[in-house]
């Protein structure tokens, strides 16, 4: 499918005109910064000259000139009858797709449907914002830029964000870290020795896991409700009882891959069964802002269970190239966690803190067209896979980035063998359990690439299923 942008729709992207000055360089430079900002994506064709000037309040002229430039400049290409189209120069880079541990084989970037990745492409306006927290490096640049503990003004920001949700936080309880799995590994290189016992819900993030079992951990799944929308924590609390688990990971907020999100009554049982088991939550809210329908009026689990460790990520809501996570500790453990933390890495890039903190304080999550964007792919992909998999169903979930789908029987690893042989990388669902081996009949698809991918992707599984359904 084609994509394009309409003349109205580029007016509200680049702003009015200036009073003063060369209106088509101006112009050529706002749709080059779009472009730089991923707002205009490689090969999205332009409004006609006409259709752009009326709606700019610009003369045709002027439009031309400004085409011509970004021609020149490389950020745009005319087509004999198809107009003019975004150009990134030297093309898109491919491959920036999130590791996953467990995804069987590769992703080949030429032509390739890269369905793995759970992290949608950047915010709008990133490199603008790059350049203004440019002009304010100059601050840091006179000692030798390692900050162990992060920036002083994102971790300000961050602080008064917890405050804001309703958990009261000061900066010294804040470590900046080079994203959530950072995180979780410093936390774990802190609290849990080989061999203790971390409960886990009975599917999680494969990269968390994987670094949890590093540390020798043993893992006591909890246990789910009959439609797995819910933990059963009297269940649970029982299996608590047998095994004493020193630790336990949680994700609260849009789960991966279920999608389930924890209300206030299980957050509070939980923080209760916590409390009886001395259990240490490490709390995983990387998805706490990617709420798609209504906001949730819920508090994070740090307000029901003070002694928690959460952790969170700028990688969902602003970009995963940021590469900044953090830790929100009690005083108690959060100089152990720092301390850990050396033994990984040094601190993580000023720069990019610079940008955090802003983004911050400016928005709190997606903005408003990212978080309809993604809505809208979210119901795209599930009507598309569900017309061409009969016997596929998944739950609508809320807010998160993907869905998590029943198959018909325990197929998903041959699913995702057969999908690779047609340019399509998946996620098995073995990747999820906890020993790597389990739930066969379930199957993660991420929602966050464009519209037209998605399809090609929901093609390649109608025609994987078609095979598999044809040797039955």
């Amino acid at each position: 499918m084609e994509r394009r942008i309409g003349a109205n729709a580029l007016a509200r992207l680049v702003g009015p005109p200036p009073e003063r000055g060369s209106a088509y360089a101006w112009l050529s430079d706002r749709i080059e910064r779009l472009v730089a900002d991923g707002r205009l994506t490689h090969d999205t064709r332009l409004p006609s000259e006409r259709d752009a000037a009326v709606a700019l309040g610009l003369s045709r002229t002027t439009v031309t000139h400004a085409y011509a430039l970004l021609r020149e400049r490389g950020f745009a290409e005319a087509r004999r009858g198809s107009g003019t189209r975004v150009r990134i120069p030297g093309g898109p880079v491919s491959g920036g797709g999130e590791p996953v541990s467990g995804v069987l084989g590769g992703f080949d970037p030429q032509g390739g449907i890269n369905l793995t990745n759970t992290a949608p492409a950047a915010v709008g306006g990133l490199a603008e914002r790059f350049a203004e927290a440019s002009r304010h490096l100059a601050a840091y640049t006179h000692e030798g830029g390692y900050f162990r503990d992060g920036v002083p003004d994102l971790r300000d920001a961050l602080a008064e964000r917890y405050t804001a949700r309703g958990v009261p936080t000061t900066p010294d309880q804040i470590l900046v870290t080079t994203g959530a799995l950072a995180g979780v590994a410093a936390t774990a290189l802190a609290l849990v020795s080989p061999g203790d016992a971390v409960a886990v819900e009975p599917s999680g993030y494969p990269n968390s896991l994987a670094s949890l079992r590093s540390r020798g951990a043993r893992f006591v799944p909890a246990v789910e409700s009959d439609d797995e929308r819910r933990l059963d924590v009297r269940a649970t609390a029982e299996t608590f009882a047998r095994r004493a688990p020193k630790a336990m990971l949680v994700i609260p907020d849009f789960h991966n891959p279920t999608g389930r999100f924890m209300g206030e009554e299980d957050r509070h049982d939980l923080a209760r069964l916590w409390a009886k088991h001395g259990i240490v939550g490490i709390v995983d809210e990387t998805l706490a802002d990617l709420w798609l329908d209504v906001e949730p009026r819920v508090r994070p689990m740090a307000a029901f269970a003070p002694e928690c460790i959460t952790v969170g990520s700028a990688s969902k809501a602003y970009w995963g190239g940021l590469r900044l996570g953090w830790v929100r500790a009690p005083r108690r453990y959060i100089g152990a966690i720092a301390s850990a933390r050396v033994t990984l890495d040094l601190g993580a890039p000023v720069l990019e803190q610079i940008v955090l903190a802003g983004l911050l304080r400016d928005q709190s999550g997606l903005d408003d067209e990212r978080r309809a964007e993604l809505a809208g792919r979210r119901i795209l992909l599930r009507d598309a896979i569900a017309r061409v998999c009969p016997g596929w169903s998944c739950d609508l979930p809320d807010g998160g980035l993907s869905l998590w789908w029943r198959l018909p029987g325990a197929q998903s690893s041959e699913i995702v063998r057969q999908a690779a042989l047609r340019g399509l990388t998946l996620t098995p669902g073995s990747a999820f359990s906890l020993d790597g081996r389990g739930l066969e009949g379930r199957l993660r698809t991420p929602f966050t690439l464009a519209e037209d991918d998605l399809r090609r992707a929901a093609d390649v599984l109608g025609e994987v299923n078609a095979s598999l359904a044809s040797r039955t």
